[in-house]
């Protein structure tokens, strides 16, 4: 909406892509007219019904738009961030259910800014053949579906790869401010693009990324009259998950993390790709337990950004016309199975926290148990915005913020690639539903959990005689959603 800093010349593939984009939202109009005199049309939800100005497609302005995504963060970790708990959660719907499809970094980041799965995207890893930002279709995502009616920002971390495409000053479609990490998980010394600038931060207090991240969020909001759409994403809490100075001694007494399924002894029923794994001991066990703290106080920096956020929507007159959406791009294994990092189908990494607050909908604070997954973000700011999401794959969440007790969905797709690297899982497609998660790999044992009956996913039920039904069913299931299936994984190469 603002004017274009430099940087934003497209590849030489999406001048297609803009012509497509162009000749759908033709198509699309041209729709609307034809229909127009016959029906009545569903208006946004933003859609003045007070005005009486003769004309039904006029509209009152859009909400601003304030998308939070964490990186690596568990979804049980949102009693350590009170600010959040207080600006948000007393305000909103904190959503006890959210997933995402693929619990990894980059694939999930391309499905929150497009609506689509993996398969659709075409990124189903960080890196390699299937992932990363080359692999992206960045000619069609909420910065470019927004930009004509929002200035738009980024905050934080794109995509992972983002840095070896174009330059480290290269800047995506569709955003007006870019303010970009350009290596993964870096709090102090490191460089940062300022909109097709590269400027380098050591390692002073004013240095943590979190924050110039957070001033720079909070610079644009005060800066624009316009609607807004920003899109707040700093490291937290990824790895190697440095502490802001003053955060370093924060949870010292915290209990050590003993869950039911840590370090688990009896694995016989798991898939061989677990059954490989040792048992922690010793030093492996010591990091993991400090990593768990020190993730928890880099949380404690973002907590105070997204404090500040709302403080400034406040005091410019937004607040109480904005959609304020927090969450995180996929979760964490702490030891849990004998496991640490993601990408794997356990609850640990694919359940997400996610919180929403729009007051214009949202009348209080409440819970809400239904299964929402990332791939539902876009088309819920894309409604509320009054824009077209193209080819999004998810549900508008707007029905559950108007009533709690709408239609809804009972399961969703888990899908993920593998390069098949010994220490990796095997690709694999799976569904988790209500109660059961079905989980199949591309080789292996696959595995089947009663969540209801078992929510630490100790017994592989898969070759119960008496789970033959739902097994069944869950395979089927399985078949229809996972269609495109991910690209095959190579056995690895057996060692010793």
């Amino acid at each position: 909406m603002s004017s274009r800093p430099p940087g934003h010349a497209p590849k030489p593939r999406q001048a297609a892509d803009f012509a497509r984009t162009a000749k759908l939202a033709g198509a699309v109009a041209g729709a609307v007219a034809v229909i127009a005199g016959a029906v009545v049309l569903a208006l946004p939800v933003f859609a003045d019904r007070e005005a009486s100005t003769g004309n039904p497609f006029e509209r009152a302005r859009p909400p601003d738009v304030v998308l939070i995504v964490t990186d690596d963060q568990r979804f049980d970790t949102m009693s350590r961030m009170p600010i959040v708990q207080e600006k948000l959660g007393k305000h909103g719907i904190t959503f006890a259910n959210a997933f995402v499809t693929n619990p990894i970094c980059c694939p999930s980041r391309a499905t929150i800014l497009t609506g689509q799965y993996s398969h659709s995207t075409g990124v189903y890893a960080n890196a390699g053949r299937y992932g990363g930002f080359p692999n992206f279709y960045e000619a069609s995502t909420l910065a470019t579906w927004l930009d004509e009616d929002f200035d738009t920002g980024l905050f934080g971390k794109y995509l992972n790869g983002y840095k070896t495409a174009g330059g480290k000053g290269f800047i995506p479609l569709g955003w007006d401010k870019w303010i970009s990490t350009i290596a993964n998980g870096i709090y102090y010394n490191y460089d940062m693009n300022f909109d097709g600038t590269v400027r380098h931060f050591g390692r002073d207090p004013e240095d943590y990324s979190t924050r110039v991240l957070a001033d720079q969020a909070v610079s644009f909001i005060k800066g624009t009259k316009d609607p807004v759409f920003v899109y707040f994403t700093p490291p937290v809490p990824h790895g190697p998950a440095d502490p802001e100075y003053q955060d370093r001694n924060e949870f010292a007494t915290i209990p050590r993390w003993f869950p039911p399924s840590y370090n688990e002894e009896d694995i016989s029923d798991k898939p061989q790709w677990l059954k490989d794994y040792p048992q922690l001991h010793g030093p492996s066990e010591n990091y993991i337990q400090e990593f768990r703290v020190n993730q928890l106080r880099t949380l404690q920096s973002m907590d105070r950004g997204v404090g500040r956020i709302v403080d400034a929507l406040a005091e410019t007159g937004r607040l109480d016309n904005t959609l304020i959406i927090f969450t995180s791009d996929n979760g964490y294994m702490w030891g849990e199975h004998r496991l640490m990092g993601k990408g794997v189908a356990y609850e640990e990494a694919i359940r997400v926290p996610l919180i929403v607050r729009y007051d214009p909908l949202i009348e209080g604070p409440r819970t809400d148990d239904h299964i929402v997954v990332n791939v539902d973000l876009a088309p819920t700011i894309a409604e509320l915005a009054g824009v077209p999401a193209p080819e999004a794959e998810g549900d508008s969440l707007v029905r559950l913020f108007e009533n709690s007790k709408a239609p809804w969905r009972k399961d969703f797709l888990l899908e993920h690639w593998s390069p098949g690297r010994n220490s990796d899982p095997p690709t694999f497609c799976g569904v988790r539903g209500q109660r059961y998660k079905y989980v199949d790999y591309s080789y292996g044992t696959d595995e089947l959990y009663d969540l209801q009956r078992d929510p630490d996913e100790l017994e592989n039920l898969i070759n119960d005689p008496a789970m033959r039904q739902i097994r069944d069913q869950m395979r089927r299931r399985t078949l229809e959603l996972c269609h495109p299936k991910p690209p095959k994984t190579p056995r690895p190469v057996p060692t010793g």
